[in-house]
């Protein structure tokens, strides 16, 4: 029996941080785990940064709230819905993501939280868990399910080699150029045909 592990940001809905850049002005918040490897480096950057230009939670929220899914993201799910179980598991965090599963029906989620101070200023990221994307597939092949991985970046790739079914998502071209053992797919037509084919195999 398989079950759909997706990742969120740049596969189902933008990523949070460049519209944060946007709304801010400040372009080095546009760096992604499309473009760094070192999560942990990255969010500490980012960090950094919203303290120097004293950007709070409510800030990030609001621009959170103004995005949409990415276009055929809906029908994309509510196609997988009828078909499999599906699993978001994200490297965003708790207090980002409520507003975008609202729009996407409430799927369970994997993912970190912060710590933020009375101030409303994020003062720490906590990681649920190293590798935390392949630990969940880990955790439901020792379930007996069987895994298709659905990600676009760097921290995605551990994931996707650990599923049984491992799919870069629209990925930029250095992923793709790093993992050229991954399968690519860059619609969401492209996906259904692939998911479809191994969901009629279980």
């Amino acid at each position: 029996m398989y079950i759909v592990c997706s990742d969120l940001e740049g596969v189902l809905v933008p990523e949070v941080w460049i519209n944060v850049a946007r709304w801010t002005g400040i372009d080095e918040l546009k760096l992604t785990t499309r473009d760094i490897d070192d999560y942990n480096a990255l969010m500490k950057r980012r960090l950094e940064i919203l303290h120097q230009h004293g950007i709070t939670i409510n800030d990030i929220q609001k621009v959170i709230s103004l995005l949409e899914l990415m276009p055929g993201a809906l029908d994309f799910l509510n196609w997988l819905h009828k078909r499999a179980q599906l699993l978001v598991v994200s490297d965003t965090f708790r207090e980002f993501a409520d507003p975008l599963l609202e729009k996407m029906g409430w799927p369970f989620l994997f993912c970190h939280h912060l710590t933020i101070n009375k101030e409303g200023y994020i003062t720490d990221f906590h990681l649920r868990q190293p590798e935390a994307k392949m630990k969940v597939v880990e955790a439901l092949q020792s379930l007996n399910y069987q895994v298709i991985a659905i990600g676009d970046s760097y921290n995605d790739v551990t994931m996707l080699r650990k599923a049984e079914v491992g799919i870069l998502f629209n990925p930029p071209q250095n992923v793709i150029d790093d993992n050229p053992d991954l399968m690519v797919v860059n619609s969401y037509l492209s996906l259904k045909k692939i998911v479809s084919e191994y969901l009629e195999e279980d």
